[in-house]
């Protein structure tokens, strides 16, 4: 009998422990990395370009060794922003679009590839901007032009396997160092 009494007690107690609130998925979330405030400085580059860089990245030649092609490393990030130049010599249909295609080479891994074009009389600069969402190799790119002589690209390269879940921070900060890159560029 007193096990009977035990076995009900066991019972009735599991099923008024188990009516509590019904199981509700967790919200997506992102990492909460916290990364230090930009400031930036003029760069001194011996090419026909200057901008402003944020003074955490390090200049540092690309792999190629072309004059005026540089990287932006973000070592505390592990990410960069390569930065490659050209003259423009009669061939600024095919520099433009080279550049437009660079973006639709992650269209299989992107989710969704957003353009802004971006237009600065007062420096002569004009361009676009590309956002990248999803586990694509790049999470932004962009061009600047002055349409006569000077023909900018760069992008965004994180040195591991692409996560955008893990990346969207570090992506984000990086594309506003882009932003103020292309608003800061000047031609000498």
């Amino acid at each position: 009998m007193k096990k009977a009494k035990l076995f009900f007690f066991l019972i009735s107690f599991g099923m008024i422990s188990a009516c509590k609130n019904d199981p509700k998925p967790k919200p997506k979330g992102f990492l909460s990395l916290n990364y230090p405030e930009a400031k930036y400085e003029r760069t001194e580059l011996d090419c026909p370009f200057e901008f402003d860089k944020n003074s955490l990245a390090e200049i540092g030649p690309s792999r190629n060794k072309i004059p005026c092609w540089i990287n932006l490393n973000y070592n505390f990030m592990n990410g960069s922003i390569y930065i490659t130049y050209q003259q423009v010599n009669n061939n600024l249909d095919s520099l433009l679009m080279d550049a437009q295609k660079l973006p639709l080479q992650h269209t299989i891994k992107a989710d969704a590839i957003e353009g802004d074009i971006y237009t600065n009389d007062l420096h002569k600069t004009y361009g676009m901007f590309y956002e990248v969402e999803g586990d694509a190799a790049s999470q932004a790119q962009f061009y600047l032009t002055d349409s006569t002589e000077h023909f900018i690209t760069g992008s965004v390269y994180f040195n591991r396997v692409p996560n955008y879940d893990s990346l969207v921070p570090a992506a984000a900060y990086l594309k506003k160092d882009i932003r103020h890159l292309m608003e800061s560029l000047t031609w000498k």
